[in-house]
């Protein structure tokens, strides 16, 4: 396995973002006594689209948007490019929960479906170029186990949906064809998936609100939301309608247990060498991930290199959010042996590490909420599906907030809440404890050689609600 030459770059919010260090726009701090028709809370992915549909509804609309950082700070700045049409949820659960039965699952994936395609035309008309290129995803399997496990994923996501077009099984060498993993079994094609910079699709959003006439605030730290009033430190706000768009960081506004920051690291390798993309192939430029329970994901950016991330640590104590993003060496020494082992005899340098984190309800399913009494709303509880969850998540939030009637407004995670999360310390020992069971689950495949998975990794999944 080959070491790393020199220490990576650190935290500092992560390598997409920092790329960009000298084309970040400048937004002003919020002071003083405002009015708008509609605020919103959280400079991510969720509340720049809830602007952008909000004045596409309402273009005479004031509309402001207040960031407690910077825009992309959270998830939306350090995610790892995926727009894909992974739902935020157990489609069983929404199922039962719906009243719609398997016609309201199937709507909610169909929607997120249609989303990726529809991403990538607004991105078109705006002129906003963020690296975007639809590649679909590849899931690779590294144990009989796993690919036993994504023979019955196909065969639920064509339940719930899915064309045998959007979702193909390959066999060893039809995956290697593709990306060429020295340990794969086989594994799936997803078709509707595309990578794109995370960061480059926050600043071209917000560049386009601001264009559209949208104020957007940064440092300006939201503390308490009521009907009409936001309170930050530094003044007021009235509005007629709230949004609440802050994902991972939503504890201190809905509540610590409503939902919690479980934390995802990675790490971007230096460019490639030609010689060492011959060899891996990638020449699609998929997204990648595996079936492992203890996951990776990853891409082949723009400039040629190879960004894969993975949970390492996944929660701190009391829902820590780990600030901006510094990350153990022990979790990048365990992603980058990942990587090794994908691809033996290839030369890495890991450039830069960090993390960042995503929220996630007690049963994994994210949610979008409006009261129509408070004038306030929410989309939260992406469970790493972010990308176009955010999308669909804060189009929804505008729709119902001014009353339009659409498909989005009738899909089944509209009005759906989890149960509260365990208090500390329980919610620290059972989030670790799944952890530590998908590890074991995993270790024991690979060790044994095994066609059927883990006991362990089944309880794990029912004991987190993951089991469809």
């Amino acid at each position: 396995m080959q070491t790393l030459a020199a220490t990576p770059k650190n935290g500092d919010l992560g390598f997409w973002l920092a790329g960009l260090a000298d084309e970040k726009p400048a937004y002003p701090r919020f002071s003083g006594q405002l009015s708008v028709d509609l605020a919103i809370i959280g400079g991510g992915y969720t509340g720049l689209w809830a602007a952008y549909f909000a004045k596409k509804l309402e273009p005479s609309l004031s509309v402001a948007v207040f960031e407690a950082e910077q825009v992309g700070y959270g998830a939306s700045g350090r995610n790892g490019g995926w727009l894909s049409a992974m739902i935020p949820g157990n489609r069983a659960t929404f199922a039962r929960a719906s009243g719609g039965g398997m016609d309201a699952s199937r709507a909610l994936q169909q929607e997120f479906i249609t989303g990726v395609d529809a991403v990538l035309e607004i991105l078109k008309a705006e002129g906003i170029n963020a690296d975007q290129h639809k590649g679909g995803a590849l899931v690779a399997a590294h144990t009989k186990a796993g690919l036993g496990r994504l023979r019955s994923r196909r065969d639920t996501d064509l339940k719930y949906g899915l064309t045998e077009d959007e979702v193909q099984f390959l066999n060893r060498n039809e995956f290697q064809d593709n990306i060429n993993i020295s340990t794969v079994h086989g594994g799936l094609f997803y078709k509707q998936c595309a990578r794109i910079q995370p960061a480059k699709l926050v600043y071209g959003l917000a560049d386009r609100l601001t264009a559209m006439g949208v104020d957007i605030y940064e440092h300006s730290r939201v503390e308490s939301v009521d009907a009409g009033v936001l309170v930050l430190a530094n003044g007021r706000v009235t509005s007629g309608k709230a949004f609440i768009c802050t994902e991972g960081y939503s504890g201190p506004l809905l509540g610590h247990r409503t939902l919690i920051p479980i934390n995802s690291s990675m790490i971007v390798t230096k460019p490639l060498s030609a010689e060492a993309w011959r060899q891996i192939g990638w020449n699609g430029l998929q997204c990648l991930n595996d079936s492992a329970h203890t996951f990776i994901y990853s891409q082949r950016t723009a400039d040629g290199r190879i960004a894969i991330g993975g949970r390492g640590r996944p929660y701190r104590y009391a829902s820590g959010t780990g600030g901006r993003g510094a990350t153990a060496q022990s979790t990048i020494n365990l992603i980058s042996e990942k990587l090794a082992t994908f691809f033996p005899g290839i030369h890495f340098e890991v450039d830069h590490a960090w993390s960042g984190v995503l929220g996630v309800t007690r049963d994994w399913n994210g949610g979008v909420h409006w009261d129509p009494a408070t004038g306030i709303g929410s989309s939260t509880g992406y469970a790493g599906h972010g990308v176009t969850a955010a999308y669909v998540g804060g189009r929804t939030l505008a729709e119902l907030a001014f009353e339009q009637d659409t498909q989005r407004t009738t899909l089944p995670w509209v009005g759906y809440r989890s149960r509260k999360w365990e208090p500390e310390p329980l919610r620290w020992l059972g989030v670790h404890g799944m952890y530590r069971l998908f590890g074991l689950a995993d270790q024991w495949e690979e060790r044994m050689d095994s066609s059927n998975t883990s006991l362990l990794a089944r309880f794990g999944s029912r004991l987190a609600g993951l089991h469809e």
